[in-house]
């Protein structure tokens, strides 16, 4: 039996529209769905300001026991406001296992804000196995740019192709972490990016709007073929 996510009432604290809002469920590591628990007593809040740890939340899969840390959940409002919607903190993510969903849910993923694109590298990534997906502490130039142990990536989720300085600089700071690297692009790479990317070997994705990776040079399709 597959996955039956929360519903809730959610009421804009600007304007007071009532919303109905669906959890949305994601892959645990051992293949099981989970999604967080909503609190439908809780009051939604508006979100003014945004810091990386108040964006995630930690779920705890019912099947294996294993926490990870998801997206918050929120909602837009038609009046403009962006609501985050209450969670249980008490309680544990909810967990099923839907026939054949062996396929991580980060497929499936869509991508209209930045804040999406980053949701998908990073679903994306624990599907590689890296499941301690963070921040970078070092910015890059351009995009905005995560971590996991023994590996750096950066997500691009502007309108114009990454240029073969993008790539160069994702690369080199891998190479001072003593780290793999992948890059995530919205808009494409240039053809000097590309070509760049394949003599370093730094596996190139472009997500699209479904927010699944495609891979577009040869270390990022061997990559790939390693996702679960």
């Amino acid at each position: 039996m597959g996955v039956m996510s929360e519903t809730i009432s959610v009421c804009c604290a600007a304007c007071g529209r009532r919303h109905r809002y669906t959890a949305p469920s994601y892959p645990c590591a051992c293949g099981a769905p989970v999604a967080p628990e909503l609190d439908p007593r809780g009051t939604a809040t508006e979100v003014t300001h945004r810091t990386w740890d108040e964006e995630w939340i930690g779920v705890r899969c019912a099947a294996c026991g294993t926490e990870s840390r998801w997206p918050r959940p929120e909602l837009g409002c038609s009046c403009g406001t962006v609501l985050c919607v209450p969670v249980d903190g008490a309680a544990t993510g909810r967990s099923g296992r839907a026939p054949g969903s062996r396929v991580p849910a980060h497929r499936a993923v869509p991508v209209r804000t930045a804040r999406d694109a980053v949701t998908a590298a990073v679903l994306y990534l624990r599907g590689l196995g890296h499941r301690d997906v963070r921040r970078a502490e070092q910015r890059p130039m351009s995009g905005i740019g995560l971590a996991a142990p023994g590996i750096v990536v950066q997500v691009d989720p502007t309108v114009g192709p990454a240029s073969v300085r993008d790539v160069e600089c994702l690369w080199l700071t891998a190479m001072a972490e003593s780290a793999d690297c992948v890059y995530f692009s919205l808009a494409g790479y240039a053809e000097e990016a590309r070509a760049r990317a394949g003599a370093l070997g730094v596996p190139l994705f472009v997500l699209d709007p479904g927010g699944v990776p495609r891979p577009v040079n040869a270390p990022a399709v061997a990559l790939d073929a390693t996702a679960g």
